[in-house]
């Protein structure tokens, strides 16, 4: 009896979902825990045409749905999730499309672990772009 419920356990495969969100664009990867392996890539701009949209929770929707039907064919059932903005010199608040890729993953079907930012945040690091003065509009 016990040797059945270790085979259900060993099957269950967990992996992590890598979400970068911008103001231009989300991308969605899904790998495994060493992140080395990687199992499903969506980003918004395989979704919609316009470019305007990549970047909008729809979009960022869709392709979580995709990615996360993919990595459950592929025998993933659960995720610990990584939430990545820009960073650096650029804006350090992910984008519209987080949101909605987190709220797709668990509605898609997949136990959702931890989820954790991880935008990098420089310690003095490069010189912002737009000069002395700011970029004057």
């Amino acid at each position: 009896m016990s040797s059945g419920k270790a085979e259900e356990k060993k099957k269950a495969k967990w992996g992590i979902a890598h979400i970068y969100s911008s103001f231009n664009d989300t991308i969605i990867t899904i790998t495994d825990l060493t992140g080395a392996e990687t199992i499903a890539r969506y980003s918004g701009g395989m979704i919609v045409k316009a470019d305007r949209e990549e970047s909008s929770p729809y979009a960022a929707m869709q392709a979580a749905f995709r990615a996360a039907r993919e990595a459950m064919e592929k025998g993933i059932v659960g995720i610990n999730i990584k939430v990545r903005a820009p960073g650096g010199h650029g804006p350090k608040t992910p984008g519209p499309g987080a949101q909605a890729a987190i709220r797709a993953l668990a509605r898609a079907g997949l136990r959702i672990g931890r989820i954790e930012e991880v935008t990098p945040i420089p310690h003095d690091g490069t010189r912002q772009p737009g000069g002395r003065r700011g970029r004057r509009v």
